[in-house]
């Protein structure tokens, strides 16, 4: 098992590397993944099962012990992010199955990367999870409802399909982590070292689908925009996710400090964008262009929030900002951590 960890750390550090490789492997030889097509489903479905089985009792009492924040942190997600779908997709005049491959993808829940990038940005971890959690378990409500809202003036949307795919791989699996866990308890520790490897593998091999099946239309005219709009898309989530913390700040400053003003511009920015594509290939068969924004997603919200973190915590220690300050105030680094008796 100690193998398989280092195995996983090793892939987390070199993830983005290795996507890029393995994207242009199956871009010249779309036969190394094209088998697994029809399996997309299942190998998103082990992503989430193995997101349930890290959770436990104690990270739905972190959400109701904040449940303001999580409330607020996971409408923000589910407004921003599929408005600024929609809006690109305007201001681009983009227009059938791509549009609704961008819209798609900005319609799902919060990626679990998000929670990677909070933590290195010293953001609130916990905030981030329980967001995430509730952002992942709406998703198959939430993902019908927008799509059929914003999508279907470009194609039919097919939201029964979508209501099932996504209860079929999003909440049954996470379920069945949760009840494994509840049951085998410490037992299921053993087992967890590997998970960072495994659902890796199986975003890659999403991802390995996603450019096979349209490695003739990738670059084409048609998908040409899909790029820069998926960069926009996320570049302006973080913004906004941002932007409206800070004015939740002013409402409720006790509630959305710094470190819970970086998670939440983590929870609105980054998305499941494994979910979308999987989505996209098993909702909307006949159309796997469907797909490509979610798999432009998945490389460009990786190396933006990388950056992004990694920039923010420079600038923190530049300016002697606290992870626990209020509101980023510059030196407050040498300032005694507050404690129930003195703030």
């Amino acid at each position: 098992m100690k193998t398989v960890e280092k195995f996983g750390n090793w892939l987390t550090k070199w993830f983005i590397l290795v996507v890029v490789v393995w994207a242009m492997a199956n871009f010249f030889l779309p036969s190394i993944s094209i088998w697994a097509k029809s399996y997309t489903n299942y190998f998103l479905s082990i992503i989430l099962f193995g997101m349930g089985l890290t959770l436990d009792i104690e990270d739905f009492k972190r959400i109701v012990k904040m449940p303001l924040m999580v409330i607020v942190g996971t409408v923000a997600h589910y407004i921003i992010m599929p408005l600024l779908a929609v809006l690109l997709c305007w201001v681009f005049r983009l227009d059938g199955v791509v549009a609704v491959g961008v819209i798609l993808v900005g319609c799902c829940p919060s990626g679990t990367s998000s929670n990677v990038m909070s933590y290195l940005a010293r953001g609130d971890v916990a905030l981030d999870v329980s967001i995430g959690l509730v952002s992942t378990l709406l998703a198959p409500i939430m993902i019908p409802f927008l799509m059929s809202t914003l999508a279907s003036q470009y194609v039919t949307i097919p939201t029964q399909k979508l209501f099932l795919t996504a209860l079929e791989v999003v909440l049954i699996p996470v379920c069945l982590g949760l009840a494994v866990h509840a049951i085998f308890k410490d037992k299921v520790k053993k087992v967890t070292v590997a998970l960072p490897a495994v659902s890796q593998i199986c975003i890659l091999v999403i991802i390995g689908v996603v450019v096979a099946v349209n490695h003739a239309k990738l670059f084409s005219a048609e998908t040409a925009l899909v790029l820069p709009v998926v960069m926009l898309h996320n570049l302006c989530g973080f913004s906004l996710g941002f932007g409206f913390s800070k004015l939740m700040y002013r409402i409720y400053p006790k509630g959305f400090r710094y470190a819970q003003q970086k998670a939440i511009t983590f929870e609105v920015g980054m998305q499941d964008s494994g979910l979308g594509a999987t989505l996209a290939l098993q909702a909307f068969a006949a159309n796997p262009v469907v797909a490509i924004p979610s798999t432009f997603f998945s490389v460009w919200h990786n190396i933006s929030g990388s950056l992004l973190a990694d920039w923010w915590r420079q600038h923190d220690d530049k300016h002697g900002i606290a992870a626990h300050s209020d509101n980023g105030e510059k030196g407050s680094a040498k300032q005694p951590i507050p404690t129930p008796a003195t703030a």
